[in-house]
């Protein structure tokens, strides 16, 4: 239980996917402000089906037929299928948040291909998977909302012309790195 939770927790702050590393930054860049808790959940949610179901599928099927390089041919499709039912459950589910045209942004995140691949290479079992695809999700989502936040600011304020627009989202983006190194000594292995 305790590796489970420190799993999770390090997933989320110190092994981000978008911080440390470059996965899952398309969606963080061209996400518009008012749906950013929509997709938030949508990835969160996709993350956690996709790695728990890639997973069992690459260590329940495609190890004992030993066709384990296929595991992109597999991975890939079960992410984008996943994609237009998982949509329209949440918008059942949480009926004031927008999920429209969230499909691009999330068929296009690498973060969700991502997770399925680390949970295919570390064999450390099923609640290790959860954990990590769970925890990925957490931290796409803390990281997409602390990015909305930061662009907020800065068109609230006077940015010199140069550094409008993506120059700044990127300082901005590395400058939420640097913070989340102060994570760095919160677990020790």
């Amino acid at each position: 239980m305790t590796e489970t939770l420190l799993t999770l927790i390090s997933t989320a702050l110190l092994n981000n996917l978008v911080l440390h590393w470059p996965l899952g930054v398309d969606p963080l860049l061209s996400s518009e402000r008012r749906q950013v808790h929509a997709l938030g959940i949508a990835t969160t949610c996709l993350m956690l089906i996709t790695g728990v179901l890639g997973y069992a599928l690459y260590h329940w099927l495609l190890v004992p037929l030993e066709l384990t390089a296929l595991h992109l041919f597999v991975f890939l499709p079960l992410s984008a299928l996943l994609i237009g039912p998982l949509l329209q459950l949440l918008a059942r589910v949480f009926s004031t948040l927008s999920f429209e045209h969230l499909w691009p942004l999330l068929l296009c995140n690498a973060g969700v291909l991502g997770v399925a691949l680390l949970n295919a290479r570390e064999d450390k079992g099923f609640f290790h998977a959860t954990a990590l695809s769970f925890g990925a999700g957490l931290g796409f989502w803390l990281v997409l909302s602390l990015f909305n936040d930061l662009r907020q600011r800065t068109l609230d304020n006077d940015v010199p012309m140069p550094f409008r627009g993506l120059p700044i989202d990127l300082i901005g983006a590395g400058l939420i790195a640097v913070a989340f190194l102060g994570f760095s000594g919160l677990i020790k292995t």
